[in-house]
């Protein structure tokens, strides 16, 4: 199984008009680490010196990009390489639960 990152725009949220494809991968940890990439770019471009956590996700929710992933099942693999897909609803990679957790680490206090 493959797995597609797709990254909708929060500034257009729901709106799929505006989403894109980042590109596919081979494993959900390489898909995953590459929506972790994207979030921590755009926290890094968001980032000013004295900015509170709150803040900075407040900025990530109303304006950055929100990666997903999509798995992709292979019909040409035969079915030992093709598990079954995960659950409807199921969120292998939730953008905004580790931004939260990003923006903490970003704007704790240095000592």
């Amino acid at each position: 199984m493959r797995f597609r990152v797709l990254i909708d725009d929060n500034y257009h949220y729901m709106d799929e008009s505006e989403r894109i494809t980042h590109g596919e991968f081979e494993t959900l940890e390489a898909a995953i680490e590459a929506c972790k990439k994207i979030v921590n770019d755009c926290l890094a471009y968001g980032y000013e010196s004295g900015v509170t956590a709150e803040k900075l996700y407040q900025y990530y929710t109303m304006f950055g990009e929100d990666p997903w992933v999509l798995p992709i099942k292979d019909p040409s693999a035969p079915a030992t390489e093709n598990p079954a897909p995960p659950a409807p609803g199921t969120v292998l990679f939730s953008a905004w639960t580790y931004a939260k957790q990003r923006c903490v680490e970003m704007c704790a206090p240095t000592a």
